[in-house]
């Protein structure tokens, strides 16, 4: 077995730490034993410097972190622990550890021997998981300019959702609602990766028949979405390969909606080719009349993946200015294999630079 990692410093440096959640499945919490920790990046973009006691990060997401060596020259724990709200997901609820480690001599040596452990909310705790992103905001000043779209000219209003289906070939499963299998949608249509062809080659190449063009810009019914005692036909969605054109240039406002219709649970969502302006958040059903008052417009974080809290929503801002097909999905891996995903092709514009490029000839089939 390999040996415990540890991280040597030096007493009264600063460090910065490049943290990336590589794991799957679940969200983490990450701190050190006596140490604070300054947020100053998130995916790849400077925010104001927050200084918090751990941090929250979602699959795929990456942080930069200062710490500063400040503490007595001894031994201590790094540790990161799952965060789990759904009382139905099976997981570890042990910490994963590190130990940072002071450089030291003869004269500083550590007063201890076993190391301190930080100390880190409890795995079902989702009000933690929000405080992180109420802080995080972009730097926005002429040094880091940043560019909110303030006219929005495509409204979105997306759910996401984990809900049943029935077992392949009429074969029995052991799912958790009449026998069935588990699956998970957006909009109430769970994604299905063409059979032998993939988007990207189908749009460039205007072949037929491999994807519609009609994912819905709202849901197809408007429901109590995280109330209690939902109705059983809202667990089953359709299934298809269904895209949304925009418009080069276009400007998307997207709510993402989390739902209760099977569990209310985190969904971490990810956009390929783009990064977002997180301009709000909230617990319970997004209401379109108040909630937008509250927005951040002007220094929002950019990120690339967000995480809708449980039973919660979150609302992005982009411009569409990177044409191509772009896969939208969470990033909770069994959401995404369930079907929790969709597909932006975005237009061409009128000149050279803002086309894009033709498929690599060795790109690999799906």
């Amino acid at each position: 077995m390999a040996e415990t990692f540890k991280l040597s410093v030096r007493h009264g440096k600063t460090y910065l730490l490049r943290v990336i959640n590589a794991a799957l499945e679940q969200v983490l919490f990450f701190g050190i034993a006596n140490h604070k920790l300054t947020v100053v990046g998130t995916d790849g973009s400077y925010i104001k410097p927050v200084k918090v006691d751990y941090i929250t990060i979602s699959p795929g997401q990456t942080m930069d972190v200062l710490l500063e060596a400040n503490q007595p020259i001894d031994r201590y724990y790094m540790a990161a622990k799952a965060y789990s709200s759904s009382p139905n997901v099976l997981f570890s609820p042990l910490n994963t550890t590190a130990i940072l480690q002071y450089k030291r001599s003869r004269q500083n040596m550590p007063t201890s021997t076993v190391p301190s452990m930080p100390l880190l909310p409890n795995s079902n705790d989702t009000i933690a998981t929000t405080e992180q992103l109420s802080q995080l905001k972009s730097l926005a000043d002429k040094n880091h300019p940043i560019d909110v779209p303030l006219e929005i000219s495509t409204k979105l209003f997306y759910t996401v959702s984990v809900n049943t289906l029935p077992c392949k070939n009429g074969s029995a499963c052991a799912g958790p609602i009449n026998g069935n299998r588990l699956a998970a949608s957006m909009n109430n249509i769970s994604f299905q990766l063409p059979p032998g062809a993939n988007i990207l080659q189908a749009y460039y190449n205007n072949v037929s028949g491999v994807y519609g063009d009609k994912f819905p810009d709202m849901p197809p019914l408007n429901f109590d979405f995280t109330g209690n005692d939902l109705p059983q036909f809202l667990l089953t969605p359709s299934v298809g390969t269904e895209v949304k054109v925009l418009e080069y240039r276009s400007t998307v406002e997207l709510v993402l909606q989390g739902t209760n219709v099977l569990t209310g649970t985190e969904h971490p969502i990810h956009l390929d080719g783009y990064s977002f302006y997180v301009v709000g958040w909230g617990f319970g059903n997004f209401d379109e009349q108040k909630d937008p008052l509250n927005y951040n417009l002007v220094d929002p974080p950019y990120q690339n993946t967000v995480t809708i809290p449980k039973n919660g929503w979150v609302a992005i801002r982009f411009t569409a200015d990177n044409p191509g097909v772009w896969f939208m999905h969470c990033h909770l891996e069994r959401h995404v294999t369930w079907g929790m995903a969709m597909t932006f092709i975005v237009k061409n514009g009128n000149n050279p630079d803002q086309q894009m490029l033709p498929p690599p000839t060795d790109m690999p089939k799906c």
